[in-house]
């Protein structure tokens, strides 16, 4: 696994083994950050929050690209060990920071660092985490106006709109399905 673009281009992160984390390949990643270039333009300034954050790849790569600070959530062994060691690879410790915390409990403290520009969610598949984690975020507030929520799933879950939040995009990369949410507060 490595950085795809940007100022850590090519920087190579931490292996593990195990099935704690189920990283997103590099190929449905850059696929990812085609997209969402596409449709913010530019990462540079934005808020970024991972849940789920495993190895901290996709904020790290947002980091890279030019996002301002990124916030990383994730409960596991594993990704306590990964994440703080990938940032420091990336030399990203100004502007990232880890929050080892289950996902529940740590949204609601979230709100004094929101809004977010993005957030990004990839929760281990079929567990009916989505709609409860997309829920939460909604009722919460957390993302910005004009801000992109990205999730990931298997690629036989589907899923609707939240509230104000509104599924504008739904692909699938091989044995992925990537949603992408947008504020609809008019």
């Amino acid at each position: 696994m490595r950085i795809i673009s940007g100022s850590a281009r090519g920087r190579q992160l931490v292996s593990f083994s195990g099935t704690d984390i189920r990283p997103t390949p590099d190929r449905v990643r850059e696929a990812i950050f085609s997209i969402l270039t596409n449709r913010f333009g530019s990462f540079n300034g934005l808020k970024v929050l991972e849940l789920f954050a495993g190895s901290g790849a996709q904020s790290l790569e947002a980091l890279s690209r030019g996002a301002k600070s990124a916030i990383l959530v994730d409960s596991g062994t594993v990704a306590a060990k990964t994440i703080p060691e990938n940032i420091q690879r990336c030399r990203f410790e100004a502007s990232a920071q880890f929050l080892r915390k289950d996902i529940f409990s740590a949204l609601p403290q979230l709100v004094t660092s929101a809004p977010f520009d993005l957030i990004l969610l990839d929760p281990p598949y079929n567990q009916e985490l989505l709609p409860q984690v997309i829920k939460k975020i909604e009722h919460l507030n957390l993302l910005a106006e004009n801000g992109i929520i990205c999730a990931e799933s298997a690629k036989d879950e589907t899923l609707d709109d939240f509230g104000s939040l509104k599924l504008t995009a739904s692909k699938i990369y091989g044995s992925t399905r990537i949603h992408l949410y947008c504020s609809n507060k008019g």
